[in-house]
């Protein structure tokens, strides 16, 4: 029904990003007058990387089971979020496309914001996993003690570390040569 009143006029395919390589990715054009764009992006579901270990979707369409669990994760999810099934029977789904990324320079930070920003990403991901599973049970799996809490800084502590370190081991076969780099001009 929301899309009555838009003709699609032109598509293009997308590249994607690395965790998605191989799949398919379309941009679609859709106008409803002149100055009236609409951009929806079509990008391929495939079975989750779970699948072997959690068992088989409970959705028939792997579309379905990403657009579903978008909205089960998000507090307001895209209008025109949906799933469908290709002519030959690949499954995608679909979302308006807002190519608005925008970086927030931590670097930036001083100790107190970046407490304040550390603790509002928590309380996000922290409801969006409440939102997902059943909040009591969460609750009484945690239980009352921080041991949840100093695991989850503990392995923190440790990506950053294995970050740098990977960092620090990229940059040094750049300056040896050993990998070709190219930058973007500020």
């Amino acid at each position: 029904m929301l899309l009555d009143r838009f003709d699609l006029k032109d598509m293009a395919i997308k590249v994607v990003g690395v965790g998605r390589v191989g799949t398919f990715c379309a941009i679609l054009l859709l106008m409803a007058a002149e100055d009236d764009p609409l951009f929806l992006q079509v990008k391929e579901a495939r079975a989750s990387v779970l699948e072997p270990y959690a068992g088989k979707s409970v959705y028939p369409n792997h579309g379905e089971r990403v657009v579903r669990g978008t909205r089960l994760m998000q507090s307001a999810s895209d209008l025109f979020l949906g799933w469908t099934e290709g002519k030959e029977r690949r499954q995608f789904y679909i979302r308006q496309l807002r190519d608005m990324k925008t970086k927030i320079l931590v670097e930036l930070f001083e100790a107190t914001t970046m407490v304040q920003y550390a603790g509002v990403c928590g309380y996000t991901l922290a409801r969006a996993h409440a939102r997902s599973g059943d909040s009591a049970l969460i609750s009484g799996y945690l239980g009352k003690s921080d041991t949840f809490d100093k695991a989850v800084a503990t392995f923190a502590a440790a990506y950053a570390d294995q970050s740098e370190h990977d960092h620090a081991v990229l940059m040094k076969a750049v300056r040896r040569g050993d990998l070709e780099v190219e930058t973007e001009p500020e």
